[in-house]
């Protein structure tokens, strides 16, 4: 997915700003990268961006936040994309300003010609809200990715699987009151396929993935990985990160793994779940039966832990 806010569509080749970040000391980063994303976002770019990921023969997504959606829309139309996502920390079906005309997400999504997804959001209501508004799905987290401060900054957030849980009940009650089924996406911290898996028992259709995929080799941020809040010019929410650079995009999602602590692999991970819990689809696995169980990564791995092995990372 591509971001449009980000600096493939500010910059004409931004791989030398990629190089720049990845050498970047840790107290350095976060003003370094506020200085690169002041340049402003350049629209025939965001056309372009499109237009080469359609042309690799993809599915083409991209994310833009509330407040530019609708200033970057033309673009976004002229590039022919096939899917969007309004996405910000936490994003309202009733937005409210004092500066600004504010998004009206019922009205965009119902005029704007192509599915839309939104997010995110952690609670039965907001999802529910959301859902009326004709999102095709909707994001779920705040807070819980891996590169993400939300949580320390602003003092916001919920539980991923409580939340998860949550705006599942919300689908389920849209699908009563509509017939229309919506998708629940669990985005945040997704970083091992038993993650994965928990996510769709606890209700998701599907998931983001944003530190897994910044570990392949294909992926442009040299084993670094940030979140869409990390440069904001006044309250950054996020750091950037290492994720190494542990293998393939698809040794990373399907195999094979060479590496024992879950990061490779993850639908493979995912597989393998189900069938263990003698579930043949992801339909059926979100009525699999779950429980809190803290010591559940602990219990009788105290070796692992002491040498730094397997579930002791």
């Amino acid at each position: 997915m591509l971001n449009l806010e980000g600096l493939w569509t500010r910059y004409e080749d931004p791989e030398p700003l990629l190089e720049e970040i990845s050498r970047l000391d840790d107290d350095k980063a976060t003003a370094r990268m506020q200085q690169m994303y002041l340049e402003p976002i350049n629209p025939d770019l965001v056309t372009e961006r499109i237009r080469e990921i359609k042309s690799a023969g993809v599915v083409s997504c991209a994310s833009v936040t509330p407040q530019r959606t609708t200033g970057l829309a033309p673009a976004i139309l002229a590039g022919e994309l096939d899917m969007l996502v309004i996405q910000g920390t936490v994003v309202s079906a009733e937005h409210v300003s004092k500066t600004v005309e504010p998004l009206n997400l019922k009205k965009f999504i119902r005029a704007f010609d192509l599915p839309v997804i939104v997010g995110g959001c952690a609670s039965y209501q907001a999802a529910l809200h959301l859902m009326r508004t004709g999102a095709v799905g909707v994001l779920v987290g705040v807070g819980p990715g891996n590169a993400c401060t939300t949580r320390g900054v602003l003092g916001l957030g919920v539980p991923q699987a409580t939340a998860i849980a949550d705006v599942a009940g919300a689908r389920m009650r849209h699908l009563d009151e509509t017939g229309v089924y919506v998708h629940v996406i669990a985005d945040g911290g997704m970083s091992r396929g038993g993650d994965i898996a928990k996510a769709i028992a606890c209700g998701a259709d599907a998931v983001m993935l944003g530190s897994p995929l910044s570990s392949a080799e294909e992926a442009p941020a040299r084993g670094f990985h940030w979140g869409m809040a990390t440069f904001h010019p006044t309250l950054p929410r996020g750091a950037r990160v290492r994720t190494t650079v542990r293998g393939s995009l698809h040794e990373i999602l399907l195999g094979p793994a060479h590496e024992n602590d879950g990061r490779m692999n993850l639908f493979g991970a995912l597989r393998t779940a189900m069938a263990t819990c003698g579930y043949e689809t992801v339909k059926e696995f979100q009525k699999a039966e779950v429980m809190v169980a803290p010591a559940l990564q602990t219990e009788g791995k105290a070796l692992q832990r002491s040498q730094g092995v397997g579930m002791g990372h």
